[in-house]
């Protein structure tokens, strides 16, 4: 008798465990729903949710800045038992300061809270960012305008509120137009430097004296930028116009300029971040990456040759879909016309398609999966004309 009370208590056991193991699959299926649906994109999303099972219950813990996910999440759950643990993000712990400004010329944004991580990207000084947690060591996780999420040194930043982040959006500003330049103590070159500047840093606007902008920082810091180096930013912004010619002169100003993996700026670019750069300073935001900036723009017929491109069209590059691999874009260039194109690969340089000149690139060539134009779907087809709304987020 005791023998098979034994065995109908362990089979009651068992039963136990397998519905709950049936549950937390579940559960884990309709996570990983809600995730495809609203983050289906690590790099710009938030949405790292597990599941586990205690005494019955499936406990749903981790972090998401998608209010609207986590709430998809728990209605899809509704009749089951499960507690909601999980936190959204910004955390209680940052109180009001849920936005940072960019301090430095470029901040490097990392993969992970430390230094030693892979450069996942870049922000350039004036730069507005959501904050969403600290970590050890006084290190942040943001996003940028383009919507990527990263890590950055506190150092790099001035936390603000969101009152503190509107009023920087709307002050005066400038814009640096030069590659590089410095921003000094005084209006005087020969005096102190204050900091270097890169093109597309931002400043706030204080006045002006003597062939100089006096400006401000996020942080307080003021300085003086030299009138013929800058522009006051909505006078610059009104006169981008998004044309091949310019497109072409401006990515010639960057040859030579090193490549550098997660770079945006004029310290180093990698592929995507060159074509980011050139297409902001034409007028327009570009995706960060080029496996983002693969779905902006109209599509170009290269089905046959290249006749169809024109000077400005992005080309993208890497590996074919296949039955069993999905297709996977690892390199962009701009069309340059004649069957040339420039591009960040080692440095800003020229290559051709065109197998009798020079600079032809085999492995371009071969490696070539389509191309997109981008000048003929300015604020449509995913191709956004810079505003303050879109530039700050």
């Amino acid at each position: 008798m005791k023998r098979i009370c034994g065995i109908s208590l362990l089979l009651i056991a068992i039963q136990i465990m397998t519905t709950a193991q049936t549950h937390v699959q579940l559960v884990e299926e309709k996570i990983n729903a809600v995730k495809d649906e609203f983050a289906p994109d690590k790099r710009t999303a938030i949405f790292n949710i597990q599941a586990e099972e205690q005494t019955g219950t499936v406990i749903l813990t981790g972090e998401t800045n998608l209010p609207d996910a986590k709430q998809k999440l728990l209605k899809e759950l509704l009749g089951l038992s499960t507690k909601d643990e999980i936190n959204v993000l910004p955390g209680d712990s940052l109180g009001e300061k849920t936005y940072g400004i960019v301090t430095i010329s470029v901040a490097n944004l990392r993969t992970k809270p430390e230094h030693a991580a892979e450069l996942a990207t870049q922000a350039l000084l004036g730069m507005v960012v959501k904050v969403y947690k600290k970590s050890y060591d006084d290190w942040y996780l943001i996003q940028t305008p383009d919507s990527y999420i990263s890590w950055v040194d506190g150092d790099g930043i001035q936390r603000v509120t969101q009152e503190e982040a509107e009023s920087w959006k709307k002050a005066d500003k400038i814009i640096y137009t030069q590659s590089f330049g410095t921003a000094y103590e005084s209006a005087d070159d020969k005096k102190g430097v204050v900091s270097d500047l890169v093109f597309g840093a931002l400043l706030r606007l204080t006045g002006e004296t003597n062939g100089f902008y006096s400006v401000s920082f996020p942080d307080g810091r003021n300085a003086f930028v030299k009138k013929t180096e800058a522009d006051n930013f909505l006078h610059w912004m009104s006169e981008r116009k998004l044309s091949a010619d310019n497109v072409h002169s401006t990515a010639k100003k960057f040859l030579g300029i090193p490549y550098l993996w997660g770079g945006t700026s004029v310290k180093g670019l990698d592929c995507s971040g060159f074509t980011k750069t050139v297409f902001f300073a034409n007028g327009v935001i570009l995706p960060r990456d080029a496996s983002q900036q693969v779905f902006v723009g109209e599509k170009v017929d290269t089905e046959n040759d290249f006749s169809q491109l024109k000077p400005g069209d992005l080309l993208f590059f890497g590996t074919r879909a296949t039955s069993t691999k999905k297709e996977r874009i690892t390199h962009v260039a701009i069309y340059l016309g004649d069957y040339e194109f420039i591009h960040a690969s080692g440095r800003v340089r020229i290559n051709s398609l065109n197998k009798n000149r020079s600079n032809f690139s085999k492995h371009r060539l071969t490696t070539f999966i389509r191309a997109k134009r981008l000048i003929t779907s300015l604020n449509q087809n995913g191709v956004q004309a810079i505003d303050l709304n879109n530039y700050y987020k």
